[in-house]
Order: C-alpha cells, then structure tokens, then sequence
C-alpha cells in the first residue's frame, strides 16, 4: 500500500494506526461547535473527518 501510485504519478500516503478504538467514547464539550463532520460522497458510513468551523 505504502507504494501506491496513480497513473499521473499521485503517491498516496498510507498509515495503519493498530489501535482498537472503544465505542461510545464523549467527546469535549465544545468540539460541536468548533467543528463540522463532513462525510465522504462514495463512503460516508465509513470516511468523515472533522473540519473547523470558520466564522
């Protein structure tokens, strides 16, 4: 994975992270209003990251 390459030469950069992450974990009081969650357009179920909110 780690040498991936698309035909026009974008490498890829790939990072396996072994952690076993718990479910049902809090999350800090204000981060709902500091940042935004956009889901992935193919995979939303399993891709998203958190963006912070410009005002």
């Amino acid at each position: 994975m780690s040498k991936t390459e698309t035909s026009k030469g974008l490498a890829v950069t790939v990072r396996i992270i072994d952690k076993v992450f718990k479910t049902g974990r809090k999350y800090a009081t204000d981060f709902r209003k500091k940042m935004t969650i956009q889901f992935d357009r193919l995979l939303p179920k399993w891709n998203d990251r958190a963006v912070p909110v410009t005002e």
